[in-house]
């Protein structure tokens, strides 16, 4: 049930979870640099609204995507092979020139064989850009196999072996079984600590920059005599967008999909805002970072997505 007892001049905050359902925090050099789509979030994500990383010249949002980016998503996005596009239109342009000037790769049409030599032609062609399309197309899909790993490990049919890398390609910066479940359960954990307005827990789980974020939130929260209560959190799906070193400090930026309650209640407990039972679903980005020497993931960014 959803209840919403708005009482005076206040205005609650209808996304009262961490980070509020705004984008904000740090992603490095990249932070005003639009992560990859992927198959949880194909549109992409939202520019960040607050963060401590300045913007250079030149660096004013995302932009806008166009019909067809928003239509098809990271496949519309995907660049083409370059050897690819040239060989394969080579191909076919020299093909289709000779079949049209009656020479072709064999010498023409010149007689009933000759049409069969033409038809030949045509299905060599055909059959040539295929098994490029396939060889590059496979290839660019062993590389890229971050965004189809789920973090959700059985709606994959299978957990990849505790270890093994995870590529991706937007990544040079290996991503492990054992990453993956470290983001899950920080996703998990800092629901937890914001739950019981615990900041030294979420000191252990955040840079400073968020923490001081989430700090901003409770306290205004508080002083408007409210408190935000989620619970019965549940990972749904994830994958990788990127991953990648600069400065010494590892990066992640990894597309979550979760669901949990979250309701907002007044200094008597009763419901201001939210619902008591029906759970909501929450598609985001979170950009984790750790030193490249080793040590714990710390989250660094929440982004809301596009579409």
């Amino acid at each position: 049930m959803t209840v919403s007892l708005l009482s005076g001049p206040l205005a609650y905050q209808a996304d009262a979870r961490p980070g509020q359902g705004g984008s904000m925090g740090s992603r490095g050099s990249r932070t005003w640099s639009a992560p990859p789509p992927t198959r949880t979030t194909p549109y992409g994500a939202s520019p960040m609204d607050r963060s401590i990383t300045p913007r250079t010249p030149g660096q004013s949002g995302y932009g806008t995507q166009t019909p067809y980016q928003q239509g098809f998503g990271a496949q519309a996005m995907r660049p083409r092979h370059p050897f690819l596009t040239g060989f394969a239109g080579g191909m076919l342009g020299a093909g289709l020139f000779g079949l049209l000037s009656g020479h072709g790769f064999f010498g023409g049409v010149h007689s009933f064989f000759g049409l069969i030599g033409l038809m030949l032609q045509v299905a060599l062609v055909v059959w040539i850009v295929m098994w490029l399309v396939r060889r590059f197309s496979g290839n660019r899909g062993n590389t890229t196999g971050g965004n189809g790993f789920s973090l959700n490990q059985a709606a994959t049919g299978g957990a990849s072996p505790p270890g093994a890398p995870v590529a991706n390609a937007q990544s040079n910066l290996p991503i492990t079984s054992s990453d993956y479940q470290a983001f899950q359960q920080t996703l998990l954990d800092i629901q937890n600590a914001w739950n019981q307005q615990n900041i030294p827990a979420m000191q252990q789980m955040a840079t400073p920059e968020m923490v001081s974020y989430f700090n901003q939130q409770l306290a205004t929260l508080a002083a408007q005599g409210a408190r935000n209560v989620v619970s019965d959190v549940h990972f749904i799906q994830g994958d990788l967008a990127e991953a990648w070193q600069e400065g010494g400090m590892d990066y992640a930026t990894v597309a979550m999909r979760y669901s949990l309650i979250d309701l907002t209640t007044n200094a008597m407990g009763q419901v201001i805002e939210g619902s008591s039972t029906d759970p909501v679903t929450i598609t985001e980005l979170w950009t984790f970072t750790r030193p490249s020497r080793g040590g714990r993931w710390l989250l660094s960014g929440i982004q809301q997505t596009r579409g």
